[in-house]
């Protein structure tokens, strides 16, 4: 069975008035949607079906999740197909999680313009490329204040008609275009608080040993070994892959034939310090490089820790030492989407790897690193 034949069976069994007990069949239809194996969904997502606890939902509905992201409805976004209260429409929409916020806002107006304006944020932060028959919200049809929630808390919904439903394959490739949408999304949900604030972001990050390493520093600009080496870790072999290191080589290359000098030599720990070829050594402006590696596609701890860094060692290693500080740049091996303008408001030029050549933000553009 693939999502078509889903949904037109939920339509048809679904009836609220019947309740919630586990010999309704409408209600079997959803609860039995976490155990199957035969839903076509991408890969590594799974789904839960809901209609209820204590009484039946107006508006049953299909929750799909990425466990990277995230795995419940709570908080957070996810994907949903939410029926109208009629069953004559089903809608995938890109959710954000409503219940946290009862708490703060209550179920009423209060919620759902918390929900409406952060739902254009993230619609505006995540850049997505609005396909034809896409729509900011569902139409659920219902008064209730959950239906209504789900409808303000919707960053983009594909509506379909139940008596019209698409073939299998246009449902597939429009989860899959949802999917890739949760996962921009979830970067720029990342960056705000709770609260409805404007930019706020936790700069909490995990120590790494970054400033524990203590090996004696390389000639010039020497970047170590990129090459794969065996670590023997815990009674286990791991495969290292030195991308790091990899990463400020190629970038020391490119940056020589932008006009400027990197240096790593008597720098530790900082990754890398430029300065323009045509200014005496120690003399004139100084670039601070921070270098990350981007993991699994999601910039968020390589900026966090980007951050941390850069602005610790501008501080104990200029300001406290009366030094002039250092313009900042975060060095990343692929774009970081939505933290790009994070880090420009915070005075932190940013520079990523693509395919064939290098971008970066508006002060890196300015300085000539970048075209």
């Amino acid at each position: 069975m693939g999502i078509r034949d889903l949904l037109l069976e939920v339509a048809r069994t679904y009836d609220a008035s019947e309740g919630t007990r586990s010999e309704v069949v409408g209600q079997r239809v959803l609860r039995e949607v976490a155990s199957r194996t035969d839903l076509p969904l991408p890969s590594g997502l799974f789904a839960e079906g809901h209609g209820g606890q204590t009484s039946a939902a107006a508006t049953p509905w299909i929750g799909v999740f990425d466990p990277e992201i995230n795995s419940s409805a709570v908080k957070g976004v996810y994907l949903a197909y939410i029926f109208s209260a009629d069953l004559q429409t089903v809608s995938l929409t890109l959710q954000q999680g409503i219940t946290h916020l009862e708490y703060r806002l209550g179920k009423g107006k209060a919620r759902q313009e918390h929900l409406r304006r952060k739902a254009a944020r993230l619609r505006r932060a995540a850049a997505i490329q609005r396909r034809n028959g896409w729509v900011d919200e569902p139409e659920l049809r219902h008064e209730a204040a959950r239906p209504k929630a789900y409808e303000a808390a919707s960053v983009i919904a594909r509506i379909y008609d139940v008596a019209d439903l698409p073939e299998e394959a246009s449902l597939e490739s429009d989860l899959v275009y949802a999917a890739d949408a949760l996962k921009r999304t979830s970067t720029a949900d990342r960056l705000w608080w709770f609260e409805d604030t404007n930019g706020q972001l936790e700069l909490n990050y995990p120590p790494d040993d970054h400033m524990l390493h203590q090996e004696d520093p390389l000639a010039g600009f020497q970047p170590k070994d990129s090459s794969d080496y065996i670590a023997n870790i815990a009674a286990k072999q791991q495969i290292k892959r030195r991308r790091h290191e990899e990463l400020i080589s190629e970038f020391g290359l490119h940056i020589a034939a932008c006009g400027f000098r990197p240096t790593t030599r008597l720098k530790h720990p900082r990754d890398l310090v430029l300065h323009r070829q045509d200014e005496e050594q120690g003399m004139g402006d100084e670039w601070l490089v921070e270098a990350k590696v981007v993991r699994d596609g999601n910039p968020t701890e390589a900026v966090r820790h980007a951050v941390g860094q850069l602005l610790e060692y501008s501080h104990f290693l200029y300001s406290e030492k009366g030094l002039p500080e250092p313009h900042l740049i975060g060095l990343f091996t692929e774009d970081v989407g939505v933290y790009s303008s994070y880090l420009e408001r915070r005075g932190i030029a940013s520079i990523w790897q693509t395919r064939s050549e290098w971008d970066g933000s508006p002060s890196a553009k300015k300085w000539g690193m970048i075209a």
